[in-house]
């Protein structure tokens, strides 16, 4: 039997299982030593083969696909640095808990570590980032090394998908001659064609006896907290905010919580949370005695500081991934259920409460505010802060807004209202970075529509070759870049206050010209001159093609701007909890 016989029904097999365990999408940077597995890839006709030339967007453009589609990518890279051109993507993959599949080709055995070019260490290249890594054997083509291909896929696959989601590599070593024999017959199956392996991936579920203990803790206590980060399951949303009416709980709803867009009851939700919980006599009113937390630890700053200095309330989390999410050590139940099936069953077996007064206190609080940002909303000058006040508005029904690191998904935390229009919030909160946003949102478009990224111009730059997957293969996004030219978030951090080399370490202003860049992709740029033009750009029809926005905003106003309103709300709360005002 020939090398190119044994290759080519070797990695046939491995992709044709892979088709059958759920995979739709898979992307390529081209290179030699991947030439088999990609042109296999290239022949299956249920695969979706997207190209991108640079292996570190084309990860986080796989990232954004799995996002969004909620099932695991495939990447495909070849041998040497290529595959370390992965590392960030995979890295926000871990921690994000997205499910990529990560194909490595690689030199075989006897072309390690003697010189050969393009051969570095790539066994365990991405150490305890990935949940499972496996070095693929050498193509055969005997029934058992055909089985074996088979089953790893179908474990690799169900590994990424299964919670806590994330990635999983494979390295696959392939000797030369590299060009497999396509045929006719390429991907038939006579063995259990319908797939060698089926996995089945179930939910921790905690058992009914444990539900009624939780249920006792519960038991008497008014003032309750319900607080959500990022969770990715659309039956969390109808769920929790029943169980927040039945125990009469505020909820505290991170933007990327999908509870602050959508038909959901907003009854309970609580929403401007960052700015009054920087105020002490508002931190001191709402004092919890007990706080059930799901999803991912929430971007606000005020919000963890307020969950860390009530550190003695009962602190219960709730994680079907069965990770530990608990950064200040402040859990006194970890809890390890599926989210939504825990909110369920927990409201089975509590008491239906008629009133309470503490969540009225968080509601009139919440009101309060929120009548407050009309000084947001009445500037007239371009302003970062009133941008995230108006972005509901100025987004269509059934929208995706992907929301750059730094300070806008800040802005969008503390600015983004509530509202009814099923908005999709996305952003790249694993590791919190700002590299790969751009391409993380073009993979998104593919399967979220309409899409809009909004982003700071270092994030932007940051990501600018990303660019090219919109032309390649026609992309429709709308991105609005908020160009205060540089590190505006650092002028909120204890750094401002060194302004010797501030600018030179902190503020690094890039002064670029994107609007050159753009054209190079095929790309509309348009840079707004008032709200007016603004609101008609965003107001349009949805996109078509690439199309960027620039927002150009000053560092220093947009501080001052954010301190004044703190201030003034402040001093708002302030009065009104010490005063005779009456409670909602």
């Amino acid at each position: 039997m020939s090398h190119q016989e044994s290759l080519t029904a070797y990695i046939a097999a491995f992709v044709s299982e892979l088709v059958l365990s759920g995979i739709t999408d898979v992307v390529v940077s081209p290179g030699s030593r991947s030439t088999p597995m990609a042109m296999v890839i290239a022949e299956h006709p249920d695969l979706k083969l997207h190209i991108h030339v640079d292996e570190r967007s084309a990860a986080f453009f796989a990232l954004g696909i799995a996002k969004a589609s909620n099932r695991p990518v495939a990447i495909l890279c070849t041998s040497g640095t290529a595959a370390a051109n992965y590392y960030p993507a995979i890295v926000e993959a871990k921690y994000a808990r997205v499910p990529l599949l990560v194909f490595t080709a690689d030199r075989p055995h006897e072309l390690r570590d003697v010189g050969a070019p393009q051969a570095i260490e790539q066994l365990h290249l991405y150490g305890h980032h990935v949940k499972w890594f496996t070095e693929m054997a050498l193509p055969e083509k005997s029934d058992e090394m055909i089985r074996y291909a088979r089953t790893v896929c179908a474990r690799a696959v169900s590994i990424a998908a299964k919670a806590p989601a994330g990635p999983v590599h494979l390295n696959f070593p392939f000797r030369e001659p590299l060009i497999p024999k396509i045929a006719d017959d390429l991907f038939q199956t006579t063995e259990r064609p319908e797939g060698y392996v089926k996995v089945v991936n179930g939910d921790i579920v905690i058992t009914d006896e444990q539900f009624k203990e939780i249920a006792a803790l519960l038991k008497g206590k008014e003032k309750g907290m319900i607080v959500c980060g990022h969770i990715a399951d659309k039956t969390f949303g109808d769920r929790v905010t029943k169980l927040a009416e039945t125990l009469k709980f505020p909820i505290l709803v991170d933007p990327l919580s999908q509870l602050r867009s959508g038909i959901h009851s907003q009854e309970n939700i609580i929403e401007t949370y960052d700015t009054f919980l920087r105020n002490d006599d508002a931190k001191n009113a709402l004092k919890p005695d007990i706080v059930i937390r799901f999803g991912a630890m929430p971007v606000s700053k005020a919000l963890n500081i307020f969950l860390k200095e009530n550190h003695s309330a009962l602190q219960l989390v709730i994680d079907g991934g069965g990770g530990w999410r608990d950064p200040a050590s402040l859990t006194t139940n970890m809890i390890y259920c599926h989210e939504a099936t825990f909110c369920e069953k927990l409201q089975a077996n509590v008491e239906i409460q008629s009133a309470s007064s503490f969540l009225n206190k968080w509601k009139s609080v919440n009101q309060l505010t929120k009548d407050h940002m009309t000084m947001i909303r009445d500037t007239t000058q371009l302003s970062e802060a009133k941008l995230f006040c108006q972005l509901a508005d100025m987004l269509p029904e059934g929208a995706t807004l992907f929301v750059g690191n730094s300070m806008p998904i800040r802005d969008l935390d503390s600015f983004f209202l509530n509202n009814d229009k099923s908005i999709t919030v996305m952003a790249n909160r694993g590791a919190n970075g700002i590299d790969g946003t751009v391409s993380t949102a073009l993979g998104a478009a593919l399967y979220s529509k309409p899409l809009y990224l909004v982003l700071g111009d270092l994030t932007f730059f940051h990501d600018l070759n990303g660019l090219l997957a919109a032309k390649l293969h026609n992309i429709d996004i709308q991105i609005l870049v908020i160009n205060n030219n540089g590190g505006g978030i650092f002028s909120f951090l204890p750094q401002s206050e060194h302004p010797t080399h501030f600018e030179l370490l902190f503020g690094t202003p890039i002064d670029i010209d994107f609007e050159h860049a753009v054209k190079m992709y095929h790309g509309e740029f348009t840079r707004i001159t008032d709200w007016d033009h603004l609101y008609s750009m965003m107001k349009a029809d949805p996109p078509k093609g690439l199309k960027v926005i620039e927002m150009v905003t000053n560092r220093e106003k947009n501080t001052k701007e954010h301190r004044e309103f703190w201030r003034s709300v402040s001093r708002e709360i302030s009065n009104f909890v010490k005063g005779d005002h009456e409670w909602m």
